[in-house]
């Protein structure tokens, strides 16, 4: 399989984390996104969209959109399990995986940013938008797993909702969040990355990291 990706991508880190705890051994194939090389047409032709991360099967197939990605590997990869059993909880964790993914990611991510900074907003503006729209969402995020039982986002197992919380939360350091606010959010993130799993997926662990 190869994986293509971008160190800083926090959906990219996402599956990388997947990859890594099904023990999955893939290709890693960089595009730098603040060069625009997620836009060149040689990428396009497998990712329309322009963007990262994007799964190359060993049949050739493509799958895109992080959360996709991940189903289908746990799927087809079933040990350990990132969703669990009970229909209930099964819905929580996608819920609260997507508040990140569909909710927070998108409207901080570079795409939106720049096309700020095209607007006319000056820099510090811009980020202050990204640190409110982190500050804001992961805010929401304590509080669905503030009466979940730890020491991860739900329970005692890594889950969907803690691939999306490290790479979140990363990001929310990046624009000077004080991230000291969402006690809860950090105990669920010592857990995972205490994980080897998570440690090798982080961005400075990868050969294109700057």
């Amino acid at each position: 399989m190869k994986l293509h990706g971008y160190f800083r991508s926090s959906a990219a880190y996402r599956v990388r984390i997947a990859l890594n705890l099904k023990g999955l051994s893939v290709e890693h194939l960089s595009h730098h996104l603040r060069k625009g090389e997620q836009c060149a047409p040689a990428y396009l032709a497998i990712n329309p969209q322009g963007l990262v991360p994007a799964l190359e099967g060993n049949a050739g197939e493509v799958l895109t959109q992080s959360l996709a990605i991940i189903e289908w590997l746990d799927e087809t990869h079933p040990e350990p399990p990132l969703l669990p059993k009970d229909p209930l909880q099964r819905a929580k964790v996608r819920a609260f995986a997507q508040a990140i993914a569909c909710d927070i990611h998108p409207v901080q991510n570079l795409k939106v940013l720049t096309r700020l900074r095209e607007l006319g907003l000056p820099n510090e503006q811009v980020t202050a938008w990204a640190a409110w729209a982190n500050r804001e969402g992961l805010s929401a995020c304590e509080t669905l797993i503030a009466g979940e039982r730890g020491p991860f986002c739900y329970g005692d197992k890594a889950s969907l909702a803690d691939l999306c919380l490290v790479p979140q939360l990363a990001n929310a350091r990046r624009f000077g969040v004080d991230v000291n606010a969402f006690p809860r959010l950090l105990k669920a993130e010592a857990a995972a990355t205490a994980m080897k799993a998570f440690a090798d997926a982080a961005p400075d662990k990868q050969p294109d990291a700057e």
